[in-house]
């Protein structure tokens, strides 16, 4: 597993690196497969003081990403917490995966596609942060399992179906839009 530790308003001393080899080295127990881990600790200056020690982990596993993130006031508790949240997801994608390898999991009928057109601002707010990320092929199906183990409202991925770029959503209701560009 390659360990990347990166610190943001938080110098990494040696004891914090040494702490998080340790803690980080015990995932692969649980997920073998694990081949990059990144941590990101952080200081925030926030107005609620348990809330500045931040550390964010994320995982790739097989084309899998698991993330956590936890505040505190404390970055080694911030740690321990996060690799606790850990656990619980990778505990939920073996689950999923061997869900899936059952039959279960897949379903019955293709995700509703609904969008519904926003008015733009004319003032812009600026781009504050740009991310890069490599992409693998996987169907709508997939994106979803990934999307509820990342725990985000929305996610973008390569559908190997259509070979094309897509965005699934999480709605209102809780159920599912899938968001398909065309040029014009």
């Amino acid at each position: 597993m390659d360990l990347t530790i990166k610190g943001k308003n938080v110098e990494v001393t040696d004891r914090l690196r040494d702490y998080v080899h340790k803690k980080i080295g015990k995932l692969d127990r649980y997920l073998p497969s694990i081949t990059e881990a990144w941590v990101e600790l952080s200081t925030e200056e926030t107005k609620a003081a348990g809330d500045r020690q931040v550390c964010q982990v994320t995982l790739r596993s097989n084309g899998t990403i698991l993330r956590a993130e936890e505040r505190s006031d404390d970055m080694f508790y911030s740690i321990d917490v996060v690799l606790d949240k850990m656990y619980r997801q990778i505990a939920r994608y073996k689950g999923k995966r061997k869900n899936r390898w059952r039959g279960a999991g897949a379903p019955a009928e293709p995700l509703p596609i609904d969008f519904e057109e926003e008015e733009i601002e004319e003032d812009l707010a600026p781009i504050v942060r740009v991310k890069s990320f490599p992409m693998t092929p996987m169907h709508p199906e997939e994106a979803v399992e990934q999307m509820e183990l990342l725990g985000h409202d929305f996610f973008v991925f390569y559908n190997a179906e259509e070979g094309q770029l897509n965005v699934l959503y999480r709605r209102k209701g809780g159920d599912y839009g899938l968001l398909q560009p065309e040029l014009a």
